[in-house]
């Protein structure tokens, strides 16, 4: 696998295609993903994030580049073998190069929005 190409700035090199894909999935938010961003674009703590944030080959459901923060949001199809799998290789690509990642299921976004919330700015706090 190609590394991601850091110079390419906050995308980390990511081709068109990608950015493509990520303006439809902008259109095509879920209910948890519309629960968090009504958060997280009001700039908690002063950090500015981006949604479906095209990064490298990958779309990070939220980034602040500030923080180097990449936010998840799993659904129930990141439950299967196939995908833990590629999960695992996309966080483990990310981290290497200097991300950090929360991720969280649908689930706990709309039942513990208020933990979601708290763990979202204890990382924040301890990035400024």
């Amino acid at each position: 696998m190609k590394e991601p190409n850091l110079n390419g700035g906050m995308h980390a090199g990511a081709k068109s295609e990608i950015f493509r894909f990520a303006e439809e999935l902008r259109k095509k938010m879920t209910m948890p993903e519309k629960i968090l961003w009504n958060y997280l674009k009001q700039k908690p703590l002063g950090f500015k994030f981006r949604r479906q944030h095209p990064f490298y080959r990958y779309i990070l459901d939220f980034y602040c580049h500030k923080a180097k923060l990449s936010i998840e949001i799993d659904g129930a199809y990141h439950l299967s073998k196939e995908q833990k799998k590629l999960d695992n290789l996309r966080t483990k690509t990310i981290t290497s190069i200097g991300l950090k990642e929360l991720r969280f299921s649908n689930e706990e976004v709309m039942k513990d929005t208020e933990d979601v919330i708290d763990k979202i700015e204890t990382l924040l706090k301890d990035s400024k």
